[in-house]
Order: structure tokens, then sequence, then C-alpha cells
């Protein structure tokens, strides 16, 4: 329904369309039960279900007087209800999204193991051993050990993958025969 109306709650006007929730002053009306507001514009029979009774955000209120010492802080919290609104008697049906979230874990479980078959596939020959966990400083050092076969293929890897700038500086360094 497209429809709405316009209820004054708590000397307050509110714009309401069928099966909304209003947090409104509250109310007297108890927990579940129902009233009907005054309508100012639209259907003639608007019905609200009050939902809860809650208090709202604290506001902090603050005195303060320059030179003197004087302060005072107080804090206010206004009471309020939660209210449902039906159009034209009906009732608001509530909507199930149970469905959902059965097909969301099976995604994240897909997405879980899709990185690990990736990682063991990437992995050029000819790697020094455990080069994917190795800092700058360590590939650096470890450049001038080294036989070309595995700087060409770490440097090949680093082009490709990582792109750290020391790493790469290094490895091209040690590939061109300089020493730093």
């Amino acid at each position: 329904m497209d429809a709405y109306s316009i209820i004054r709650v708590g000397n307050k006007q509110h714009r309401v369309r069928h099966g909304e929730t209003l947090i409104v002053e509250r109310v007297a009306t108890d927990e579940g039960a129902t009233f009907q507001p005054e309508v100012l514009l639209g259907e003639p029979k608007v019905t609200a279900t009050v939902l809860t009774h809650m208090r709202g955000p604290k506001i902090l209120i603050g005195k303060y007087k320059r030179r003197t010492g004087y302060k005072r802080h107080n804090g206010f919290r206004a009471t309020q209800s939660r209210i449902e609104i039906a159009l034209g008697g009906a009732k608001v049906e509530k909507k199930a999204a149970k469905a959902p979230k059965a097909e969301s874990t099976s995604k994240v479980e897909a997405v879980v193991e899709a990185p690990a078959v990736v990682e063991a596939a990437v992995a050029p020959a000819g790697l020094p051993e455990g080069y994917a966990d190795l800092k700058v400083g360590e590939v650096a050092a470890g450049a001038k050990t080294w036989s070309k076969d595995e700087v060409a293929a770490a440097l090949a890897y680093e082009q490709e993958h990582g792109k750290r700038k020391g790493a790469l500086s290094a490895l091209e360094a040690a590939a061109s025969g300089e020493e730093s």
C-alpha cells in the first residue's frame, strides 16, 4: 500500500504508512495492546500497537560560570514507546528472514576454502625455500648467497606478487652482479 496518513500522538504529528514502526513519547497503553491515535489526514481508521516501552538516549546538561568554580551537570532520558502502525484495520504481517542465513554460511565456507588452493598453485619452481615468508631485509641478505636461477625466480615472483621496493632493488642488484 502506498497510502499514508498523518496522525497525532503525544502532541506531535507523524506521517505513517502501513507496517511502519515509530518511536514516540510514552503512551499510557500497556505493551502488546492497541489504540487508535487521532487521524488528521488520510484513512479514517489507523490502529497502533505498542511493541515496547523504553527510555531514550541520555541528554547531558551542563551549567558553567567562569572564574567562580560553579559547575553543575545533569542528565535526562525521555520515556518513549515503540509503536507499529496498521492502516484500515489490517494486521501487519511479519517477514521471515531465516532462509538467507543458511545461504550466507555456505558462501563463507566456499570463500574460505578457495584461497588455500590458490596459494599452493602460485609458487613457481626455483624459488628459495620459504621465500614468501621472508622480510625485505632477509631477501636482501639472502640474495647475495643464492644462485642466479634462484635470484631470477625470486625477482619474477616479486614483480608478479609482492612488488616490495626494497626486495625488488636488492634482487635486481644481485641479478646484475652488483653488490650494494
